[in-house]
């Protein structure tokens, strides 16, 4: 609802989103698969991500209408910053799929003129279908795998997005038809990702501040990428931990050393052999106990990350210890043109060791050929 003073903002958590990816689980999609991630440790990351973008919307609280859905779904977020929305749902303990259609669809009946919610690809599916195709989302970055372009970069740009659109009442920032994609998890963790297209919805458009979709590495890169990783491998330190993160470009490091490792997986590479696949965080971290760090990572194509979608497995703790001196990024030079910002971006969960890293970077585009990026944190991105 688009009132003279007051606009209706939704708010719907998805309070098990990303608890899957420290524990190298690929999402947590399932109760099968939450009770595994449960088991191993996890712990939950939505609910304070959600409070990061409900800070940027304080200065506008008296301009705001605030409908949450119950309990751990949104309410306790907004609460624990003094805000007081009207709430929809019955905020049971155990949250599923369908509370967060029921709610989206609440939300709509209310005309709330923008739903922010905080999740993964699975969230934004949930979100769309109660929704319906008429009411604007926003996504908070929260979950595993995110390859849909409704996401803010982080969650403050998701909340800075938000009060533009708010503040801005529809006259610069506009609506862009983005799509929302869809992975079968049971399929990534067998290392057979296949994206598709659920549907498009409405969000609020800002370059700097929403990510793209995720695209596929292009093959034009290929045969620089394959002769770049060679002499990746080929300069290995004997008694070196070598963190290998997700994707195939990274994977291209494993197979010219002839090993074979996990595709959207963080392996671990010690005097050329493969001592962990599939690695969580807490088991890199025992396996290269002792040990000093390096750590090659590839970029998110169309998005430009290097942390944060997909390499949750590797910590902060794993990045400090490598620092910047021993962090490899390898990316095609085709990949880089195509990104829309022209510059890269950490999300690594601990927004210090963003900004402690952000600067300029060089990424190994072929064989002894590097690019000069920028390297931001996305927290930071205004």
């Amino acid at each position: 609802m688009r009132g003279d003073h007051r606009w209706r903002i939704g708010l719907i958590v998805n309070p098990i989103a990303g608890m899957g990816g420290s524990v190298g689980l690929k999402g947590t999609d399932g109760p099968e698969i939450l009770e595994e991630a449960r088991r191993r440790g996890a712990e939950p990351v939505a609910h304070l991500r959600t409070v990061r973008a409900l800070h940027k919307l304080l200065p506008l609280r008296h301009r705001l209408e605030l409908v949450a859905a119950a309990g751990a779904m949104g309410e306790d977020a907004a609460r624990r910053l003094g805000l007081l929305p009207a709430v929809v749902g019955a905020g049971d303990a155990a949250t599923t799929a369908e509370d967060t259609v029921r709610a989206a669809r609440a939300m709509a009946e209310r005309r709330c003129a923008l739903i922010l919610f905080a999740g993964g690809d699975g969230t934004a599916r949930d979100v769309h279908d109660g929704a319906g195709a008429g009411t604007p989302l926003l996504g908070i970055p929260t979950g595993v795998k995110m390859h849909s372009a409704v996401f803010a970069v982080s969650p403050e740009a998701a909340g800075m997005l938000t009060a533009l659109f708010v503040e801005d009442r529809g006259k610069r920032i506009g609506l862009r038809n983005c799509e929302i994609m869809d992975i079968d998890e049971a399929q990534v963790r067998q290392g057979r990702p296949a994206a598709r297209l659920h549907g498009y919805a409405s969000v609020p458009y800002e370059r700097n501040l929403l990510q793209g979709a995720k695209i596929a590495a292009l093959p034009e890169d290929d045969p620089a990428i394959d002769a770049a990783a060679s002499e990746i491998a080929h300069a290995m330190q004997p008694g070196m931990a070598y963190v290998v993160g997700p994707g195939r470009t990274a994977k291209r490091v494993l197979a010219a050393l002839g090993l074979k490792g996990t595709l959207l997986g963080v392996d671990l590479v010690i005097d050329r052999k493969l001592v962990g696949k599939d690695l969580a965080e807490a088991d890199l971290m025992r396996l290269s106990a002792g040990l000093e760090i390096s750590i090659i990572v590839g970029v998110t194509g169309g998005q430009g990350f290097i942390f944060g979608r997909g390499s949750q497995p590797i910590g902060a703790s794993a990045i400090r210890r490598a620092g910047r001196d021993r962090l490899i990024v390898l990316a095609g030079a085709r990949k880089l043109a195509c990104l829309e910002a022209r510059r890269l971006l950490l999300d690594t969960g601990d927004p210090a060791l963003d900004q402690a890293l952000q600067g300029h970077m060089r990424i190994v585009t072929g064989p002894g050929e590097v690019a000069i990026m920028r390297v931001s944190a996305a927290a930071c991105i205004q």
